[in-house]
């Protein structure tokens, strides 16, 4: 049996199997098939987005950097997984880094090729643009709430004495309250900062 084509790999994943075959045939000559050990860094966060990865098997870590913490991973993706959704939206920097978690199979698209694509056939943009903004919207979500969880994590770890107290009656530290964050993402999404 000869080893799955790029083409084969796109009619089997979910994301775009059931596009066009003339689509996938043009989107295949822009992809690669690669296999990628675990700890293998994908992208960086705000590194440039050059790439895009279909997985076929394993997993693949997001994570962001946050202050006193360190890279925090907020999402894993796993097989038939899309990863480096930012490839698609100008100035094309990734939001967050991937680094390999399990052992992945993959198709790797050059970006830059997918993008003249899409701008010669707008129905294909728009295909694209939908089915990976639906991605995105996703992935927003997940990440939303894991960053929430965090913080609220974080308070759990971060208590101060109350006033007058000597250490026997302990509160949340006010700057990392689970109720300081929400309060801080209500400002933001009565501000337009959704």
């Amino acid at each position: 049996m000869s080893p799955l084509t790029v083409f084969d790999e796109l009619v089997l994943h979910p994301l775009l199997g059931d596009l066009p075959m003339g689509w996938l045939q043009r989107l295949a000559v822009h992809g690669r098939r690669v296999v990628r050990p675990a700890g293998y860094r994908l992208c960086s966060q705000n590194g440039p987005a050059d790439n895009f990865w279909l997985l076929r098997s394993g997993a693949v870590a997001l994570d962001t950097y946050l202050p006193g913490r360190g890279d925090v991973v907020i999402e894993l993706v796993g097989v038939d997984g899309v990863v480096g959704c930012t490839w698609l939206v100008p100035p094309y920097r990734c939001t967050v880094g991937a680094v390999v978690a399990d052992k992945i199979r993959a198709v790797e698209f050059r970006a830059a090729g997918v993008r003249d694509l899409i701008g010669a056939d707008p129905a294909l943009g728009l295909e694209l643009t939908t089915r990976f903004v639906a991605v995105l919207t996703r992935r927003l979500g997940a990440s939303t709430r894991q960053l929430v969880e965090l913080s609220a994590d974080r308070e759990s770890r971060c208590l101060l004495p109350r006033p007058g107290q000597r250490g026997q009656d302990l509160r949340p530290c006010p700057e990392h309250s689970r109720s300081a964050v929400l309060d801080m993402k209500d400002r933001h999404q009565e501000a337009g900062d959704e």
